[in-house]
């Protein structure tokens, strides 16, 4: 029968494959058979195509000419236009968070005790040396930013940058230094500075953005010179 594949079948063998990518279990450039990937979570085709689909969607896969799917190799320029997007909205974000903590205090908006929650997951799994745990938890740091600015339209749209951003910010090689920045940003919003929140978000994004160049381009000049 080829109807509509099971919801829940499709979001567990979506969120299962993401998980994979992320941590890199399947590495760029892995070649997803939809028949292959089924065996492997133990699931008809049909949820695992609309799976491969989505995540192709997501940005995360490239989809083949004969089928399946290939786990993306981003380059330099996926990198720069990744942060060039991101930036402008992660700053934003960080603003109306702070905006918004006055309200938060009152009980009428999304709480901050989630940040706190992810900076102490993010210290413990760093010390623990889990780094997919710390990946994890820092992507709830932002998240729970995104949140707390309370804007549907700019949730929506971070939504769809959610998945590539964790895909680039399991490469960092600097996450003690991204942890003591979200700290700063933390300790800003939590007073409610519109300014320093901004400004530390803006540093905290450039600061990741040459590290991923870094990270993943260590042989070209622009990376070699915190580009």
């Amino acid at each position: 029968m080829g109807g509509a594949p099971d919801a829940s079948l499709a979001d567990r063998a979506r969120e299962e494959l993401r998980r994979r990518v992320v941590d890199r279990r399947y590495p760029p450039g892995t070649r997803l058979v939809e028949r292959e990937v089924a065996a492997e979570l133990r699931m008809s085709r049909v949820p695992v195509r609309e799976a491969l689909r989505s995540l192709a969607a997501d940005g995360l896969l490239d989809t083949l000419p004969r089928g399946g799917a290939r786990v993306r190799s981003l380059g330099r320029a996926d990198i720069v236009h990744l942060y060039e997007v991101w930036e402008p909205l992660a700053v934003q974000v960080s603003r109306l968070a702070a905006r918004n903590i006055e309200r938060d205090r009152e009980g009428c908006a999304p709480g901050v005790d989630s940040l706190a929650r992810a900076l102490g997951e993010a210290e413990g799994a760093a010390a623990a040396g889990d780094e997919a745990a710390e990946v994890a938890a820092n992507t709830l740091f932002h998240d729970g930013l995104v949140a707390l600015a309370d804007n549907p339209l700019l949730s929506r749209t971070m939504e769809q940058l959610g998945w590539q951003l964790q895909f680039v910010f399991g490469r960092l090689h600097d996450p003690a230094h991204m942890r003591a920045q979200h700290a700063v940003m933390y300790r800003h919003i939590v007073e409610g500075d519109e300014t320093a929140a901004a400004a530390a978000t803006l540093l905290h994004v450039r600061d990741s953005r040459s590290a991923a160049l870094r990270s993943l381009f260590p042989s070209a000049p622009e990376a070699r010179a915190g580009a």
